[in-house]
């Protein structure tokens, strides 16, 4: 099978029929990722029931196949009562901010999620649910150039500075998810996620990522137009979709248990590129650009090696970086005046 990245997939696609009869939670069904997740699910097989915990943001999805669940996820007695009944799960619940909240208040990405995570995975256990996917993230990886396998975590090195905090909350739980894989018959899978993007991102410019960032800056026709940092700074960044359809691949792959998985495009995109395609895509050619002199930087090239996944499960990124930022252009131009995330 030729790919987006040029690549050919190793192993034929798993077969989605092993959903069917499930009954899957989603925990973060309404955000970008969670919604696209649950949209992969109702796609892949016609049998298979969603739960979606959500808790602020109104579901993007009404099915007879999907129950929403309202729940505060830092308290037990929420988890328990959203996870019962379930066969399997996927913890894609977060809080998340771009590079400026990380340096303005990074406790904000550490606490709660360290709770929210702690307190599912105790849940799912107790309720009998047997197989767990939980989506992490990259910032786990220390300071690094180029490409990094899983097995390239430096356990005694600390994630990047911008990363301090958040960076250890993710190992912490991907620890736990060890935990619980190793002592109880709870299958337990870890992804490290790139940097997702899509329909259902956050938009508002305190929180938002540099994709977002500049999808809004180019659909409100910004001029000059203004960005964060270098232009060569490179980033892996994944499409939600291609995303959602690797963590189906991971839910019924046995061999996945117990293992941690890198999951991004594989290949690094430059701001410059993003912004060449958001701006192309919203039809906005500015007359100038300014570059922000108190721009807040991470690392200058970061990317994931997902050879790993690739081999296992014969999944491949299917959404070129152009077509996906257009997609997500169009999105926010048919949804800025009401979408308040």
């Amino acid at each position: 099978m030729s790919t987006l990245s040029g690549k050919s997939a190793a192993a034929p696609r798993l077969p989605f029929t092993r959903l069917a009869g499930r009954r899957v939670l989603v925990a973060g069904a309404t955000g970008m990722v969670g919604t696209a997740i649950v949209r992969a699910l109702l796609a892949a097989d016609p049998e298979v029931e969603v739960v979606g915990i959500g808790r602020s943001t109104p579901p993007g999805i009404t099915s007879p196949r999907i129950t929403h669940v309202g729940a505060d996820l830092t308290r037990r007695e929420d988890c328990r009562r959203a996870v019962a009944g379930c066969d399997w799960a996927v913890l894609a619940a977060a809080e998340t901010g771009g590079a400026a909240q990380a340096r303005r208040e990074p406790w904000r990405q550490v606490t709660d999620n360290v709770v929210m995570d702690s307190l599912l995975l105790e849940a799912l256990h107790d309720a009998g649910v047997r197989r767990v996917v939980y989506i992490g993230s990259a910032s786990a990886y220390q300071p690094f150039d180029g490409l990094i396998r899983e097995d390239q975590m430096a356990w005694d090195a600390d994630p990047h500075p911008a990363y301090l905090g958040v960076g250890w909350a993710k190992r912490y739980i991907e620890k736990q998810c060890r935990f619980w894989q190793t002592q109880t018959r709870m299958a337990t899978v870890v992804v490290r996620a790139a940097n997702v993007y899509g329909p259902r991102a956050r938009f508002d410019p305190e929180n938002s990522n540099v994709v977002a960032a500049l999808v809004r800056k180019a659909v409100d026709h910004m001029d000059p137009f203004e960005y964060w940092g270098s232009l060569d700074v490179a980033r892996d960044i994944i499409h939600a979709d291609d995303f959602a359809r690797a963590v189906l691949h991971l839910l019924v792959c046995d061999e996945a248990a117990g293992e941690t998985f890198n999951l991004g495009s594989g290949r690094p995109t430059t701001v410059e590129e993003i912004m060449t395609c958001a701006l192309r895509a919203a039809g906005h050619q500015p007359r100038a650009f300014r570059q922000l002199g108190e721009a807040p930087t991470t690392i200058p090239f970061r990317g994931l090696d997902c050879t790993k996944i690739e081999r296992l499960t014969g999944w491949m990124p299917e959404i070129s970086v152009e077509d996906g930022i257009r997609q997500t252009v169009d999105w926010w131009r048919d949804n800025k005046e009401v979408w308040k995330r």
